[in-house]
């Protein structure tokens, strides 16, 4: 019996999956641990004695056609960072208040946040809404 000894042509594809396979486990075990570094808070309840904070801010308000106000006066955005200016100076650790209609472009709320910065405020947040669960 002459028995011809052929060279086999085949890929042998076994072991690329199981390195595959080993590199997807790795990656499904670390990718949680990544995430761990959030910092968690507990923020405390709205009391029903607390003092409201709106009369100790510096309120900016943006209509829905973009026009500016400081305290509920109508403000042009040329004169806008000055007027900030002049509240912030008489009262220094007043904080300020972003109320920005919802239909307005965020861009208009970022470069409002901008021209008070330059106005010199150190502390402003924005304000929401609050959603009644039923």
């Amino acid at each position: 019996m002459n028995k011809k000894k052929r060279v086999v042509a085949d890929i042998n594809i076994t072991p690329f999956t199981d390195v595959v396979l080993v590199l997807l486990i790795i990656f499904m075990i670390t990718t949680p641990m990544l995430s761990q570094h959030e910092i968690k808070i507990n923020l405390p309840k709205v009391a029903e004695n607390t003092e409201r904070t709106e009369d100790k801010v510096i309120e900016i308000s943006i209509d829905k056609d973009g026009f500016i106000y400081i305290n509920k006066e109508q403000v042009h955005k040329d004169h806008f960072i000055t007027l900030l200016k002049d509240k912030i100076e008489k009262e220094p650790n007043r904080p300020v208040v972003i109320k920005g209609d919802k239909d307005i472009k965020y861009d208009l709320v970022i470069a409002v946040m901008d021209m008070a910065k330059k106005a010199g405020v150190s502390k402003f947040g924005l304000a929401i809404d609050t959603v009644d669960k039923k």
